[in-house]
């Protein structure tokens, strides 16, 4: 490892000890109107009232959510952003990196002297191999340098469990690998926010509930949640002894307890989130009328949350919107989300009202911004990524594979995910030759592999730090056997259960193949005497050994048949399966074709 540790820290290592063993801002529209305040409170950053007090005072709003520890430009599809044109076609924009973003939100605050910058959660987890390696102390590094105040926990913070969430944000060095420089980690300079998230134990929240930012007189709650179904999406392990409650109810507990405390403006940040009905971010989310542009999880949050709430910044679904949706009064209240990866930050502005120390919800105004990389870099964080780069760098650089173009993850089924598939198939049979077919998550394939260098490798190479990019979770491979019968309910429950709302299409590997109708509804989208392995039905009474993740082998994502399998084995991560898989079967005289993801036959 290149990050050598002083001799009095003492260091293990998980994945990387086997690795070294081997070797212009756009603006969308969004606000309400700012007709029922007095005239000379529409304009401007103070308003005064009688006897020329202030008594209106503009509080700046910055967020963003899903940073996911993009720290350097993401790649691909999940470095751009769509943009409607007046003529109604769309372009896409090349956008994020922690150096421009801290540009962006450091020009935003100026003469602004009530400024506020918040997060809704996933800071952390599924990052690329330059924070991920180092259990993303360099993502939280880079936060305090960004002067964020106050974030939301999201699903991806309990990746590596509660106690490694505690020492995010109160510092220390890794319990087993140790500081990786001189200096012991500090830990976040900002609050995560976690109301909904108990020790079941104590039945007390594990970090915070809530925090208040106050300047002269001025004071903004702060709620943060992350959605109650985080223990569906996270491993076991990572949620054990945990408790998620309803996002609703704790809100609306905390937002009275906060006003009595005296705080009457508050916003929360909730990691759960919506869908637009359009993929570009400057959408008119309210253009088919309030509420009805966006639809999802927080469509329900946000009728129901009591109206002392006056915002909700979200996240969790890495679509951007900018939507004012009914609160329980028929009141409207903006809502918001910023994408992911950095890529874009929302400004809204947040009217206070002195004489009542609350929002005056009618001249609030909101809007996404893109984060172009067409400003100067932020020095302070260019100067980070340099110094954790050459720390991963030895690993990171080295190839493990080439490709003939990009292989996308995007689509019910894409190729990445025919990829991956194969490469779990493969690596199931080195381990019992009996190995049938393997089944990949989607969610858990983090961003594509493209074809043009993101160093100095060349066009073409996957280095190992675009591999754990795309799967930076350190699963391990799986076998477990199923019946037939077990295999088709699995199907089923990619569009039932949990999953029919928001179906979670499972990657396949080379050999089976089915017909998914989309035009029906619940499980029977998924047409049962089409199923084929090897062009043969599948046999509900005969036994098949089905390699899958350890996340899904444990029924995650609402599978819960997959947890029933029986006879497990388990094996090496899935990122050292995905490499075996590329140096196996690439080179740079014969790279590998994109697949042509063509197993599943989708009718819509």
């Amino acid at each position: 490892m290149p990050a050598t540790a002083p001799s009095h820290h003492p260091r293990r290592r998980r994945r990387t000890t086997r690795l070294l063993a081997a070797a212009a801002t756009v603006v969308t529209a969004g606000a309400l109107a700012a007709a029922a305040l007095p005239a000379s409170a529409n304009a401007g950053e103070s308003h005064r009232g009688h006897g020329g007090h202030v008594r209106y005072q503009d509080v700046q709003l910055l967020s963003f959510n899903d940073l996911h520890g993009n720290l350097e430009p993401p790649t691909g599809s999940s470095g751009r952003v769509t943009e409607v044109q007046p003529d109604g076609t769309t372009k896409t924009i090349d956008a994020g990196g922690i150096e421009y973003l801290a540009t962006h939100l450091r020009e935003a605050r100026k003469g602004n002297r009530y400024s506020i910058t918040a997060a809704g959660g996933d800071m952390v987890g599924a990052s690329p191999l330059l924070s991920g390696l180092f259990h993303d102390e360099p993502t939280i590094e880079a936060l305090n340098k960004l002067d964020l105040d106050v974030t939301s926990v999201g699903n991806h913070e309990f990746d590596e469990g509660a106690k490694e969430l505690a020492r995010l944000q109160n510092g220390g060095c890794h319990p087993t690998e140790g500081c990786y420089t001189d200096e012991e980690f500090e830990g976040a300079d900002f609050p995560y926010l976690a109301a909904n998230v108990l020790d079941e134990k104590t039945g007390k929240p594990i970090l915070k509930p809530y925090w208040v930012w106050k300047q002269k007189g001025v004071k903004v709650g702060f709620i943060g949640v992350t959605l109650e179904g985080t223990p569906d999406i996270v491993s076991a392990e990572g949620v054990k002894g945990l408790a998620f409650k309803d996002e609703v109810e704790t809100i609306n507990k905390y937002a009275k307890e906060l006003q009595r405390q005296g705080v009457k403006s508050i916003v929360a940040l909730v990691h759960e989130g919506g869908f637009p009905a359009s993929s570009s971010y400057n959408y008119d989310c309210d253009s088919p009328g309030a509420g009805d542009g966006i639809s999802g999880p927080i469509a329900d949050i946000a009728k129901n949350v009591t109206p002392q709430v006056d915002a909700l910044v979200t996240g969790h679904t890495h679509a951007a919107y900018v939507c004012t949706i009914p609160d329980p009064a028929g009141k409207p209240r903006m809502v918001t989300s910023a994408s992911s990866f950095g890529r874009l930050y929302t400004d809204t502005t947040l009217t206070y009202d002195r004489a009542t120390g609350d929002i005056a919800r009618t001249a609030v105004k909101s809007a996404n911004h893109v984060v172009t990389r067409d400003v100067p870099k932020a020095p302070d964080m260019t100067r980070l990524i340099d110094r954790w780069s050459t720390l991963a760098a030895p690993i990171g650089n080295r190839a493990i594979g080439y490709i003939s173009g990009d292989i996308d993850r995007g689509g019910t089924e894409s190729p990445l995910g025919d990829l991956i598939a194969d490469a779990q198939l493969a690596y199931g049979k080195t381990q019992d030759p009996e190995t049938d077919l393997a089944l990949m998550n989607p969610g858990g394939i983090r961003a594509p592999l493209t074809y043009a260098a993101s160093g100095g490798e060349g066009d073409g190479v996957v280095t190992y730090a675009e591999g754990f990019t795309v799967q930076p979770f350190a699963n391990t491979v799986n076998l477990k056997d199923y019946t037939g019968a077990q295999l088709i309910q699995v199907l089923k429950e990619q569009v039932s259960g949990p999953n029919e709302a928001a179906p979670k299409i499972l990657q396949i590997s080379s050999g089976l193949t089915y017909t998914l109708d989309l035009t029906k509804t619940g499980a029977d989208r998924v047409v049962i005497d089409s199923i084929r392995l090897d062009g043969a039905p599948i046999d509900e009474n005969a036994t098949y050994r089905v390699a899958s993740n350890s996340f899904l082998a444990g029924g995650g994502d609402g599978f819960p048949t997959l947890n029933e399998g029986t006879n497990e084995l388990v094996g090496a991560d899935d990122l050292t399966a995905l490499e075996q898989y590329l140096t196996a079967n690439s080179s740079a005289a014969d790279p590998i074709e994109p697949p042509a993801a063509d197993r599943i036959t989708i009718v819509q």
